[in-house]
């Protein structure tokens, strides 16, 4: 049974909210912050936010 990969979003901060999508069928609202790497993924959905080539990562 094959496994599903995690959505990847390309950002151009390094800080992030993630609400699971879905409205009311998604998670509770969290801000992610990457500190020193390129990328951060959501401890509640393996959503994975990607720093954008070029982007500085500051908010």
């Amino acid at each position: 049974m094959p496994v599903e990969v995690p959505e990847t979003i390309e950002v151009t901060t390094s800080r992030v909210a993630c609400d699971g999508g879905g409205g009311a069928l998604g998670h509770p609202k969290v801000y992610l912050e990457m500190g020193d790497e390129n990328f951060v993924e959501c401890p509640y959905c393996d959503k994975r936010f990607v720093l954008k080539d070029g982007a500085t990562g500051h908010h």
